[in-house]
């Protein structure tokens, strides 16, 4: 008889909100279903509640609110920073942009319709370990480059890009520069001034907080074309009536990760080489993917020879543990990673591997019954891959 667990180690394609989230939420939708934009009493409470959100959410990347702009999420972000300032760098000529071949489909995607546009899009490899050389991006720059764009951690693999370095060799060229925290924010310590970056995005549903939400951060002088006009809303940088209950749960999540930040790390961390360990040990032909020490706390990529990733990852979900075998936006898509390609890891490689992202709710027991399931998993699909080999 099958056993009945229910395991979540998909913590990158989305998280459970807190609690004080989801009371926060109900109870605005509730209480407080005013307009932010309206002057009588009803309003402002609800602009009150949107200010502190704005608050909150600053405070968790060292910003200032007045910087930030609400989204409804990464994608948007990512849209707004790309598109927005691409727009406003056309008439002076500049009609560059940089990204790196690991970079998110909202990053990618965006970059690919500007350059049916007319735009000139150099998209740089970033070797084996997954981290871009500054080398590399100071080759690839110039007085024609706009914008940069680099993520600050990948979603498939966990790598940590040298985004400060990264940064100062953009605005050596007079270009700005953009990073996708998206992966980042709530896992690690993430500091707009420390990066010395221009752009920022962020979403909500990665660290605990409701889908729908997120913000980009924009340093103050940086000028950017809003794509989204109509209404004065957001200091008329994304034109619509906010989502008042949302924003404020998104307010809560960022709160919540930055007071609890640096007890959950580490212990997600150790988690995480717990998992590692146990699986290079007892399954062979596996290897992790990316670099081993600069990458966020939750994430492993494990590749299983002999195998299909999907095949392995339906076995556990039948097992009531949920895990990938990349990005969330790229599901149902037959074709293999694009990060581990862009990586230059063999075909084979790119199709075998699963990612397993913890959060703070993972534990130990948990971890110990994921790995203590996998070897057999592995072997017996294997052997069906094997006999289907033999049968051809």
């Amino acid at each position: 008889m099958r056993r009945t667990v229910r395991i979540y180690l998909d913590h990158n394609a989305t998280t459970p909100p807190y609690p004080d989230v989801v009371e926060t939420i109900a109870r605005l939708l509730r209480d407080e279903f005013g307009n932010a934009s309206s002057v009588h009493a009803f309003g402002q409470r609800a602009k009150a509640t949107l200010d502190r959100a704005r608050g909150q959410i600053a405070s968790l990347i060292d910003a200032d609110p007045s910087e930030m702009v609400f989204t409804s999420g990464g994608t948007e972000s990512d849209n707004f920073a790309l598109r927005g300032a691409a727009e406003a760098a056309e008439p002076g000529g500049r009609r560059h942009i940089v990204t790196s071949g690991i970079e998110h489909e909202a990053v990618l995607t965006t970059l690919k319709a500007l350059e049916r546009r007319g735009w000139t899009i150099d998209v740089l490899s970033v070797g084996p370990r997954g981290v871009l050389d500054p080398d590399v991006l100071a080759h690839a720059v110039s007085r024609q480059t706009a914008l940069v764009s680099v993520m600050h951690a990948n979603n498939e693999v966990g790598t940590i890009q040298p985004i400060a370095a990264l940064a100062a060799i953009a605005h050596e060229h007079g270009a700005l520069f953009h990073t996708d925290a998206v992966q980042s924010a709530g896992k690690i310590p993430v500091s707009v001034r420390r990066l010395g970056v221009d752009l920022l995005s962020l979403s909500g549903h990665k660290f605990g907080g409701p889908k729908g939400t997120g913000a980009l951060w924009i340093k103050r002088g940086v000028r950017l074309i809003p794509f989204m006009t109509g209404g004065r809303q957001e200091r008329s940088r994304r034109a619509g009536t906010e989502n008042v209950p949302s924003l404020a749960g998104l307010g809560v999540a960022a709160e919540h990760v930055r007071a609890t930040l640096a007890e959950s790390a580490p212990a997600i961390a150790a988690l995480r080489d717990r998992l590692e360990a146990a699986v290079l040990r007892d399954v062979p032909g596996t290897a992790v993917n990316g670099d081993p020490a600069a990458r966020v706390p939750n994430t492993s990529n494990i590749s299983f020879d002999g195998i299909e990733a999907e095949s392995l990852l339906i076995a556990l979900d039948l097992d009531g543990v949920a895990i990938s075998t990349g990005s969330a936006c790229s599901s149902g898509s037959l074709e293999p990673s694009h990060v581990l390609r862009a990586m230059g890891l063999a075909h084979a490689r790119t199709r075998n591997s699963l990612r397993f992202s913890l959060g703070p709710s993972t534990t130990a027991d948990e971890i110990d019954y994921v790995a203590g399931r996998l070897p057999a998993l592995v072997s017996k699909l294997r052997g069906v891959t094997r006999m289907a080999a033999a049968l051809r």
